[in-house]
């Protein structure tokens, strides 16, 4: 029998799941029993590992103290405000001001909409195309769904988002002919800088600078989704900063507040800031009832301080050079088929007699998690993993990969 609860991501008719219990860094626990090697960050998300007191604690104090507020005129909270300070202060967007929502869906949504608002604001109201990538996974909202490059997950919801097309995730001519056939038209450009979601692919050479270029050349405003990418997946607080590209918008969640507390938030450039400020009479009617929600600006704060004081950004590197390695190995003698990704999120890239679903089923057997994508595996450890932990992760793949 079905329960009650519908999952996401889930064959409604499944009758059983696997109930995970409690975790503890990179290591979580089943109601069966057993332990398992975390090599996903549950869903690309807990940078700091699973369990952490301090958040809890942090958590408790905020509660204790005003536990939300809404943030719609006039009021705010000084932990929004601080928090607001602090991750334009970490971006690479000068002068950056923030909003704040719950999810990554929503700030896409978010994004999508500011850019065309700002081009009415700025008098150009005919600007309101949106492009977005082959590949590219924005969230589930209507917005996002639209900006989907993956087609299962826009089936079955009938007419979507007019005005939001995607082109080839690799194709910058492609790119460049439909921007000069939409001349005049452009809102933005919608880009993550690692494709996750879709199967971890990084871009090609020169691939953001050139999206950055015609962003420029067309008057349109350039996005960046850093849902999985923003807070040190790569090494540096955003996936920009590791590829030397300024975009005009960056959208971030997951690991702001390594999933303690769900928060989502767009960074906004002076570019798309001053045409909505430029109006003192204008009023922005957009947002969320939890939009700068206290308790999960606390999290955010702590979390963010657990990432500098432990130095997890500095060992982003590390990770990813002993997943490439083992990978790289596999993928030499045969077992898999190739290796793809960056900084601490990769992909193992099976062969066509191998399924990613069987091979991560497997690795539960074997006490790790992975999760399975297309024609691949992928892996987004918490930044907090041991090379111990990190071993048994990659045992386990090699074991399941080989079919064993």
């Amino acid at each position: 029998m079905v329960g009650r609860f519908l999952h996401p991501f889930a064959k409604p008719a499944r009758e059983s799941f696997l109930t995970i219990t409690h975790g503890k860094g990179a290591k979580v626990w089943t109601k069966d029993g057993r332990e398992l090697v975390d090599g996903m960050a549950s869903l690309w998300y807990c940078a700091i590992g699973h369990g952490r007191s301090d958040m809890a604690e942090a958590v408790a104090r905020q509660i204790s103290t005003i536990e939300a507020y809404s943030a719609f005129d006039p009021f705010t909270t000084d932990v929004a405000d601080s928090l607001a300070d602090r991750i334009a202060a970490l971006s690479p967007i000068d002068n950056a001001r923030v909003f704040f929502c719950g999810s990554g869906s929503e700030s896409i949504d978010t994004a999508m909409k500011l850019a065309r608002l700002a081009h009415v604001q700025a008098g150009h109201p005919e600007k309101t195309l949106i492009i977005s990538r082959t590949r590219g996974y924005h969230g589930t909202n209507y917005g996002g769904t639209s900006a989907q490059g993956i087609a299962p997950n826009k089936a079955g919801y009938g007419t979507l988002l007019d005005g939001v097309v995607q082109v080839d995730a690799d194709d910058t001519e492609a790119m460049s002919v439909l921007m000069s056939n939409n001349a005049g038209r452009i809102a933005a450009v919608i880009a993550e800088p690692v494709q996750g979601a879709g199967g971890v692919f990084p871009p090609t050479d020169g691939y953001l600078r050139e999206l950055r270029r015609l962003c420029d050349q067309h008057g349109a405003f350039l996005i960046f989704d850093e849902v999985i990418s923003g807070f040190g997946r790569l090494g540096t607080w955003f996936g920009s900063q590791f590829f030397g590209v300024t975009p005009d918008m960056i959208t971030f969640a997951k690991a702001v507040t390594s999933g303690y507390v769900p928060l989502g938030g767009v960074l906004l450039a002076r570019s798309v800031c001053e045409p909505l400020e430029a109006d003192p009479t204008f009023i922005l009617r957009h947002g969320y009832t939890y939009s700068g929600h206290a308790v999960a600006c606390a999290a955010a704060h702590t979390n963010i301080d657990a990432l500098q004081n432990e130095n997890l950004l500095g060992r982003v590197a590390h990770i990813g050079q002993r997943i490439e390695s083992t990978l790289t190995a596999l993928a030499a003698d045969g077992t898999i088929a190739g290796v793809r990704g960056c900084g601490a999120v990769w992909a193992a890239a099976l062969r066509p007699d191998q399924d990613a679903m069987v091979v991560r089923d497997r690795m539960l057997e074997l006490g790790a998690i992975t999760r399975a994508i297309n024609d691949a595996n992928t892996f987004c450890p918490p930044l907090v993993i041991t090379d111990q932990e990190l071993d048994t992760l990659l045992d386990a793949f090699a074991t399941a990969a080989s079919g064993k």
